[in-house]
């Protein structure tokens, strides 16, 4: 097939040569000329005028007969009118199952715009948010969702985790909500009911700390008598000196087993409070190191604390301390006799960090990711042997994310190990002073 614009150009060619012809034999070339241009524009602007009236009615009829390159135009139109109403009937038919589909989920289904409002939701989203299809659609979802978490979750903008909270009708179930982005600009928002497993999730915490409790007064009256037998117990005990030690020891951890489960417990319980209270953390890293030398004892260890004495923190100083010493304790008992360890609390661009670095044997890759997981052990014999409970860094991780910060650990056998708590720029309180310990 030839290019329909060479055509065209052959015909126009064609057509002025020949009037310009008859114009010379009759003497008028210049008047033959403007008739012949003019009836060419007047074939264009009847053209246009084709086009126009069949754009209107262009899905009632077929497009209009022509010659040369407007024949070609009307085609190529059509031709792409069929494509995009076959696109436009797929795209109907997606659309329309992707509704079916997510009409039918137990889950609520949102479709939110880029300025958080409603475009549509499923049977689900009336049910658990209490939607209203007519008047709620266009509607911002957090004035329906009227919750200060869920509208610091949108207006934080990080969804990588979902928010979990009870839900806005019913104060005995608890959602998940999930938002993910898609599209141009838009989200879909998710909202599980995750009321079982959070129902599941305090009997076991339940049983946890009411077995703790139980636990703590017979090991008391048991480290006591032991205790007493120890001091007092003179020559007729001293055949069982030996076992009374391992005893009192094995006591001393479970007591410190059962002060880490309750101290959990509580930590899952307790609504995360509004972070008001200023803790001074040089102090209580100053504590920490103190505590860290005795702890060290014999093995000698070069224990260092560089601290800004002018960053102090918003937040809970039990719970904080609690944090420090546990990262703390852990690079004394797990780095070698005169190994070093330095505390460093420091304040960078964005955030506030307390890190913790090592010369201990270090960890290897697949195990830094589940370190904070309770109970957790790389060596089940090493943590024994040096009376580790298998919670220290799963009361971390729950404390940090109490007071919105992460733990980041970086680390290599044999090379030792960094453990960093991050903290926001948003709990610090600035004071006067700084130092060095």
């Amino acid at each position: 097939m030839s290019n329909p614009w060479i055509r065209e150009l052959w015909r126009i060619a064609a057509l002025f040569g020949g009037v310009l012809f008859i114009g010379w034999l009759l003497g008028v070339p210049h008047g033959a000329f403007t008739l012949a241009l003019m009836a060419y524009l007047g074939w264009h602007l009847y053209n246009l005028y084709r086009l126009e009236r069949w754009y209107y009615r262009r899905k009632k009829t077929e497009p209009p007969n022509a010659a040369g390159i407007w024949g070609e135009a009307f085609e190529h139109i059509y031709q792409m009118q069929r494509s995009n109403r076959r696109r436009k009937k797929k795209l109907a038919t997606i659309l329309s199952r992707f509704k079916e589909s997510t009409a039918a989920m137990p889950d609520a289904t949102v479709v939110l715009t880029e300025d958080d409002q409603i475009e549509w939701f499923n049977k689900a989203a009336k049910r658990y948010l209490g939607l209203q299809s007519k008047q709620d659609v266009g509607q911002r979802i957090d004035n329906l969702i009227r919750h200060s978490r869920f509208s610091e979750f949108l207006a934080k903008g990080d969804f990588s985790e979902p928010l979990e909270m009870v839900s806005p009708l019913d104060a005995q179930r608890y959602f998940a909500f999930r938002v993910v982005p898609y599209g141009n600009q838009q989200k879909l928002l998710v909202v599980r009911d995750i009321s079982r497993i959070k129902r599941l999730e305090r009997m076991r915490s339940d049983f946890v700390a009411n077995v703790s409790h139980e636990l703590r007064t017979p090991l008391t009256v048991l480290s006591g008598y032991l205790e007493n037998m120890m001091d007092d117990g003179g020559s007729e005990l001293a055949p069982w000196d030996k076992c009374l030690h391992q005893m009192q020891g094995q006591s001393q951890r479970m007591t410190r087993l059962v002060d880490d489960l309750l101290m959990l417990s509580r930590l899952e319980d307790e609504e995360k409070a509004a972070l008001r209270d200023p803790v001074a953390v040089p102090a209580i890293l100053s504590a920490v190191l103190d505590d860290a030398r005795a702890l060290s004892g014999t093995r000698a260890h070069q224990i260092s604390l560089e601290v800004d004495a002018s960053i102090w923190l918003r937040g809970s100083e039990k719970e904080l301390a609690s944090a420090f010493s546990n990262l703390v304790f852990n690079a004394v008992e797990y780095t070698p006799g005169n190994g070093s360890i330095a505390l460093r609390w420091y304040r960078n661009d964005e955030h506030v960090c307390f890190e913790v670095k090592d010369a201990g044997i270090g960890i290897a890759a697949q195990h830094v990711h589940r370190l904070t997981e309770r109970f957790y052990r790389i060596d089940a014999g090493r943590s024994r042997e040096h009376g580790g409970t298998g919670l220290g860094l799963a009361i971390v991780k729950h404390v940090l994310d109490r007071h919105d910060a992460r733990l980041e650990i970086t680390s290599q056998p044999g090379s030792g190990s960094v453990f960093r708590c991050v903290f926001d720029n948003k709990l610090l309180i600035k004071q006067k002073s700084a130092g060095s310990a």
